[in-house]
């Protein structure tokens, strides 16, 4: 009477003749099948590193750089897939369903497809370029990565901010390229002389490191308030340092303005009107 090790030694013994029947029978379409995937591998990963050595001495934009790369690389590896799958399949009934798979996937995953469409046309286009000064959806900060679903800002501070491609193509944006732009105001006196308080003012900010000298800063006169007349100014700094660099131009714009002229305190008129109507007694 056979025992359970003995069937558990009979069904392993027949596991492993299957299995090395299958390795005879179809051994040399194995062999061409993992031939075809190493030789898809390799000429995906060489035409890759081709291609962007090519981009970078030609002084492409590299995003697109990458795009474009990335893209034939994952073709080469889709033909060799399929080619390596051909080998024990016909391929025409699994073309067919992908076809037919992609049209179902497009309609259950129509978010992530319009981020990716999105993202083709700002590769494509180039309305912006990694290192610009970006400013979307009330968020600001330099382009570190640009990818098909979505674009990567780093702040100031180093904090990464995501934001997916189609809240960027769907919305106004700015870009500033490397630069930011510093605005405000400071209130003078009406007694006071703006033809002194303006050039104080303008070099009060060309005299803070950092200010871009490439695009002046300006000033002049903003408005007329009840109480001052406020000087608005403005000057362009670098994204990387903008928060810091412009605490220094409000501090320089401070001491440059009060040293040539006063500075109101903020005013409030209330009149009083006497009544004509007697008051009952």
């Amino acid at each position: 009477m056979a025992t359970p090790i003995d069937n558990e030694i009979e069904q392993i013994s027949k596991t492993t003749e299957m299995i090395i029947g299958f390795l005879i029978e179809n051994g040399a379409k194995i062999a061409s099948a993992l031939i075809v995937l190493a030789i898809g591998f390799y000429i995906a990963k060489w035409l890759h590193a081709f291609l962007m050595k090519r981009f970078e001495k030609r002084g492409t934009d590299i995003t697109l750089a990458k795009f474009v790369a990335g893209l034939v690389k994952l073709l080469i590896l889709t033909m060799a897939c399929l080619f390596a799958f051909a080998k024990f399949y016909d391929i025409a009934p699994l073309v067919a369903l992908i076809g037919a798979s992609a049209f179902g996937a497009s309609l259950a995953f129509q978010a992530p497809i319009s981020n990716y469409g999105a993202g083709l046309m700002i590769i494509l286009t180039r309305p912006f370029v990694v290192g610009n000064t970006l400013t979307v959806q009330g968020q600001f900060g330099q382009v570190k990565d640009i990818s098909l679903a979505y674009t990567q800002l780093e702040n100031e501070d180093g904090e990464i901010i995501t934001i997916p491609n189609k809240q960027i193509m769907g919305e106004i944006f700015v870009n500033s390229r490397e630069n930011r732009i510093v605005e405000g105001v400071i209130g003078i006196s009406y007694d006071s002389d703006p033809d002194k308080a303006i050039p104080a003012v303008v070099e009060a900010m060309k005299s803070v490191s950092g200010v871009c000298k490439e695009t002046p800063p300006q000033a002049g006169i903003d408005e007329f308030a009840d109480s001052s007349v406020n000087i608005g100014y403005r000057c362009w700094v670098p994204t990387k340092s903008y928060h810091a660099t412009r605490f220094q131009v409000n501090r320089a714009v401070y001491a440059a303005v009060k040293g040539c002229a006063d500075i109101p305190f903020p005013q409030l008129d209330v009149t009083m009107k006497k009544s004509s109507v007697p008051l009952d007694r």
